[in-house]
Order: C-alpha cells, then sequence, then structure tokens
C-alpha cells in the first residue's frame, strides 16, 4: 500500500479542527454546514454526483458518490462525521482549535473522533474520482452530522428521508486500527460491534426555601449528591458474552491475562489496578453495563435552596441486555430516594448491534492492512461508544469500525484521546489512511 499526497490530508484535517464544529447535543449547534462546504471542492470531480443534504440549513451532511458500472454489484460507504464533541481549553497543552502541527502530530479536538478519518477519507475519494477506474460497486463517501449526540440531524435522519442517496451494503466508519502487541504478535482490532445506549434523566426533587435557613429545607441538591455517589459506586458483575469472548481469543494474550479476561469476578479488580489506564478502561466498558452521572442543573440563586435538580445519565448497556434492564437497576440503586425521584428515558436510545465477521468487507480489510502490516492479524471487538454503524447494522449492511494507525500512535493513548483534552494524531497515520480506503475499495469492489 502506498499513501497517496499524505500531507493533503493533514491539512484538511487542520482545517476542520479549526471551524469548530462543536456539537453541545443542542440542535442548533454543530454549524457542521461549514464543514460539507470545506470538502465539498474535494470531491467534486467529473463523474462524481454531489449532495448537500440536511433538515437545518446549519446542519448539512456532504454525500459524494462514484457510480460503478454494474447497478447489481455491492456499494461500500466511506462514514465519516464532521462535529465534534466540546473541550475545557484549560486542559490543554496546545490551542483544541489550532490545529496545529507539531513534531509531526496535528493537534486538536476531532483529531481522533473521527476528523482524521473525514479528511483521508475524502482524500482517497478524490484519488478514486481521480483514477476513473471502472469499477463495478459504487463508492459513496458520506460526511455526515450531529453523530456525536445521536445522529438525528445527520445519519438517522439521512436514512429516513434520503436513504437511496447514503445506504450501501458495506459499511466502514470509526474507530479500531490501532496496533496492539501481543505475546502472539501484532493485533489490529476491528469493531464489529458497539454497546447500546439507556442514557436516562433523574429529575431530584425537594422543597425550596431560603438558604439561611438550612436546617428546616430539603434541599434537592443535597439530596442528588447522594443519587450521584450511589450511581458512581455501582459496581456490576462483569459479563462474558460471546463477542468479548471472540476478541480475548483472537487477541492471544498471555494465558494469565486471558484468564483473567474471561473471569467475571476478577475483570473489575484488574481493571482497576492496571497501569495501562486505556487498555484497562476499555476492558472494563466493554464487559459491564456502565452509569457515568455527567450532567448536573438547577435553577435558582446562592440564597435558595432549590426544589429540584435535574441530572442526565450516560448509561451504556451490553449485547443481550435492554434500557429496561438499566432502569431496572437505576430503581434498585436509588432505594428509599425512588420517592423523590422521576425517572425519565432520554431519546434515542438504542440497543447493542454487531455486524458478523465472516465477510467480504472483514477480508479486504484483512489484506489491505497486511500490506502495511504484514505480521499483523486482524481481530474482532467491541466499542463501548456509539458511532454511527448502529443505523446501517439496523437496515442489513455490514458495518465496521476502523482505520489504521501507526506505531507511534499506541491503543492506551488512542483510548484515552476520546473526547479527552489533547487529542492528536500523527501525519504518518494520516498517510497509511489515505492508503487504507483506496485499497479496500479497489479490492471490495473491482
Amino acid at each position: 500500500m502506498t499513501a497517496v499526497a499524505p500531507n493533503a490530508s493533514t491539512e484538511i484535517l487542520q482545517q476542520l479542527i479549526r471551524l469548530q464544529c462543536v456539537n453541545d447535543g443542542h440542535e442548533d449547534s454543530g454549524n457542521e454546514t461549514r464543514a460539507a462546504d470545506l470538502l465539498r471542492p474535494v470531491v467534486d470531480l467529473p463523474g462524481v454526483e454531489v449532495q448537500t443534504l440536511g433538515p437545518k440549513a446549519n446542519r448539512q451532511s456532504l454525500v459524494a458518490r462514484l457510480p460503478g458500472t454494474d447497478p447489481a454489484a455491492p456499494t461500500l460507504l466511506l462514514l465519516a462525521h464532521t462535529d465534534v464533541v466540546p473541550v475545557q481549553p484549560a486542559d490543554w497543552h496546545q490551542d483544541p482549535f489550532g490545529g496545529e502541527l507539531i513534531d509531526g502530530w496535528v493537534w486538536g479536538r476531532g483529531a481522533i473522533d473521527m476528523l482524521c478519518l473525514t479528511a483521508s477519507m475524502a482524500v482517497a475519494f478524490r484519488e478514486l474520482a481521480e483514477r476513473r477506474l471502472a469499477l463495478p460497486g459504487s463508492v459513496v463517501f458520506a460526511a455526515v452530522a450531529d453523530e456525536e449526540a445521536g445522529a438525528a440531524w445527520g445519519a438517522d435522519w439521512l436514512l429516513q428521508h434520503h436513504r437511496d442517496a447514503v445506504m450501501a451494503d458495506y459499511v466502514i466508519t470509526e474507530c479500531g486500527g490501532t496496533p496492539m502487541h501481543t505475546p502472539s504478535g501484532m493485533k489490529l482490532p476491528v469493531l464489529v460491534a458497539e454497546k447500546g445506549s439507556a442514557w436516562t434523566k433523574l429529575i431530584v426533587h425537594g422543597t425550596a426555601g431560603h438558604g439561611s435557613t438550612p436546617l428546616i429545607a430539603d434541599n434537592a441538591l443535597v439530596r442528588a449528591a447522594e443519587v450521584v455517589r450511589r450511581l458512581a459506586a455501582y459496581r456490576p458483575l462483569a459479563v462474558i458474552h460471546d463477542t468479548w469472548r471472540e476478541y480475548v481469543k483472537a487477541m492471544e494474550f498471555d494465558p494469565e491475562l486471558e484468564a483473567t479476561l474471561l473471569d467475571p469476578a476478577r475483570i473489575t479488580d484488574w481493571a482497576v489496578a492496571h497501569p495501562d489506564r486505556g487498555f484497562a478502561a476499555d476492558c472494563h466498558a466493554c464487559t459491564h453495563m456502565t452509569m457515568s452521572p455527567n450532567v448536573l442543573r438547577g435553577d435558582g440563586k446562592t440564597n435558595t435552596i432549590p426544589g429540584s435538580v435535574e441530572m442526565e445519565v450516560d448509561i451504556r448497556i451490553l449485547p443481550g441486555q435492554t434500557a429496561d434492564d438499566a432502569l431496572a437497576v437505576v430503581r434498585d440503586l436509588l432505594g428509599d430516594l425512588i420517592e423523590h425521584v422521576e425517572i425519565v428515558p432520554l431519546h434515542g436510545n438504542w440497543p447493542a448491534t454487531a455486524s458478523p465477521v465472516d465477510s467480504p468487507l472483514w477480508r479486504t480489510i484483512g489484506k489491505a492492512s497486511a500490506s502495511v502490516y504484514p505480521d499483523a492479524r486482524v481481530v474482532p471487538a467491541i466499542t463501548p461508544g456509539g458511532t454511527d454503524a448502529r443505523f446501517y447494522r439496523d437496515l442489513g449492511a455490514t458495518s465496521y469500525g476502523y482505520g489504521l494507525f501507526s506505531h507511534e500512535l499506541t491503543f492506551d493513548h488512542y483510548v484515552a484521546m476520546f473526547h479527552a483534552a489533547d487529542e492528536r494524531v500523527d501525519v504518518h497515520s494520516m498517510g497509511l489512511m489515505e492508503g487504507l480506503w483506496t485499497d479496500i475499495a479497489v479490492d471490495l469492489l473491482g
């Protein structure tokens, strides 16, 4: 595999970071139309069908199609998103929206999640169009809005309103492809499955009063603090589901580690103590229902005791678990506080999803990756996060999360940078991915 013009995707990545398409969950945030406008001239070439689609003027997605010569041949979708999550600038060592190139690394929000793939997919799509190859199958590049807040304005909306434009037989999107070294050799995880979501709002009630006389008040914020404590202390037994078992077996860890990762009674204590925090956190999340209370809201003022407080809890569920299972756990954790708490499921929750491993796309990914890492083996894995792949799996498409990263980017750092400070990606990885997407398209569709 040879990377085509690696500097091209690096420069586009820098520009995408600087656009600051921050999605804070509100329908007027994101402003991803700016990213669609930036990427359009990259892919708008002779023979390419280009559309800008979306429900709102500022939430547009870009869809580019390179038609194949055989209408009956399969379609490959390179599925990217253009929105990023908010930042806390004080936590960063560089400007989170500067897109600076420092010692071979591009710094900025979205560098990993997932603007590095967005930029490299756009450049690879352009390369395919410029080659004018007569591929039987079609290639689609979609740079979509709103992935970070549930996709109501992005992939979900596109599939509901413009399915013919964005549907495909095979889909590749974010996550995976970070080299992992084991005693049996290098492994490259391909995300074939992901956990589900059961996001929940808790409205904690008390009695409003004056801040100067707290003894006779029933402070909802104090009660909410106890609710947070109980949620944070949740320590369920691990669930060793089939996807996790297949991943651990395929990784060929040393026997002791393998035994620990497949033991529901040992894996939690191991994860808490393990020094590689990114890897440990990923292993824990992929085997547990998790609850993270992340948002707390309360109206009032300094001298007013709040009568109610709202919190939002990010709950992630495993294969075989349901949103009702998660709500049952929440009720149990609330215990004696439940009479003071309203439990409101948030919109957009979804079950865990998975795609089969035995597929032409799986074999193509393995072949393309071997041209860079000939001694590596691709292995099926599950991600604790959510991606737009779930919408396509629900419609029958084989959907994987993948990329191809250099040795410079360790798995531990990769996991730790998602939605965190000092997000960055190396230029070497950008070049590898440009070549990856073109190789996959030619091999799968040719």
